[in-house]
């Protein structure tokens, strides 16, 4: 992995064990950023920050934080405030419990960490906490501070390293109350054995093989107008209205999923198990059973 820059210095609390450790960003945006022009020129349009009472521009140097209170009282906060917070997670990674990670609501799941060493010396700490979490099971919870603010997090493994997610607190994922649909809706079995049917077909994939269509449309669009050249047109979307019947919806899928599989693919799904049918002989003999017939 190239050289990324540490964003944190602290120590992951493990009992009474410390282990001084480095937080660096473990994932980066590819996204294209826009900048903001006057239509009329072309000119870049920017913020400035300004003085309400100076009514001037400040620069960084002059600018400082501080907390309003409820009425409109601002109380002026410095960094060394903020340094000698009351807080033992100040610059401490505090792990508090080890729980399964199924206990973790993805719902929770925010930014992710890498954790490096600090130092030579972390080095066995850091290994012994590694393969402790490998060898348990579980994920450390941990709650630890970082741009202002106590936050939870999660200490996981991946490969060799140990990686923190950032997790919301309980209280700060809203109850999925009022999104389900009614209870009143239900689905019949043929549905259902449909549904696994387009599931099995899909089947699975390679998250390595995905990539950013949208990303690559745009860089399409910048190239040619940069180019002095028409932007590609966008392909037209299907045409037909929406479909009614989800049956017919779901068979088509499963029909459209197999023809999009390679021929070797298609073969395996051929090979998957179906749903049972019942035949004409079955269907019949369960309306109007044979007189011959004696139940065991």
């Amino acid at each position: 992995m190239r050289h990324v820059r540490s964003i944190w210095n602290g120590a992951i609390s493990f009992g009474l064990v410390s282990i001084p450790v480095k937080l660096m960003n473990a994932t980066e945006s590819h996204s294209i950023s826009f900048r903001q022009i006057h239509l009329e020129d072309g000119g870049r349009v920017r913020y400035r920050k300004v003085c309400e009472l100076e009514d001037r521009e400040v620069s960084g140097s002059e600018i400082g934080k501080a907390y309003e209170d409820a009425d409109g009282t601002v109380i002026p906060i410095t960094d060394d405030d903020l340094a000698h917070l009351p807080l033992p997670t100040a610059k401490t990674i505090e792990i508090v419990a080890f729980v399964p990670a199924d206990r973790i609501d993805p719902l929770q799941m925010d930014t992710a960490y890498y954790l490096a060493m600090g130092s030579a010396p972390a080095a066995k700490p850091y290994t012994l906490l590694r393969e402790a979490l490998k060898r348990s099971e579980k994920v450390a919870v941990a709650k630890f501070a970082l741009r202002g603010r106590e936050r939870l997090g999660m200490l996981r493994v991946v490969d060799d390293a140990i990686v923190l997610h950032g997790l919301l607190w309980p209280d700060e994922v809203r109850p999925p109350q009022g999104v389900a649909p009614d209870a009143k809706v239900t689905v019949n079995n043929k549905e259902l054995d449909l549904a696994d049917a387009l599931m099995d077909t899909l089947g699975e994939i390679d998250l390595d093989d995905l990539h950013d269509e949208y990303r690559e449309a745009l860089e399409e669009v910048v190239a040619a107008k940069a180019a002095g050249e028409s932007p590609p047109e966008a392909p037209h979307p299907p045409e037909g209205g929406k479909v009614l019947d989800l049956t017919a919806a779901l068979e088509k899928s499963v029909q459209a999923a197999r023809k999009s599989k390679s021929p070797e693919t298609q073969a395996e799904i051929r090979n998957l198990p179906q749903p049972a049918k019942k035949s004409t002989a079955q269907k019949r003999t369960k309306k109007s059973p044979s007189p011959h017939h004696h139940p065991a």
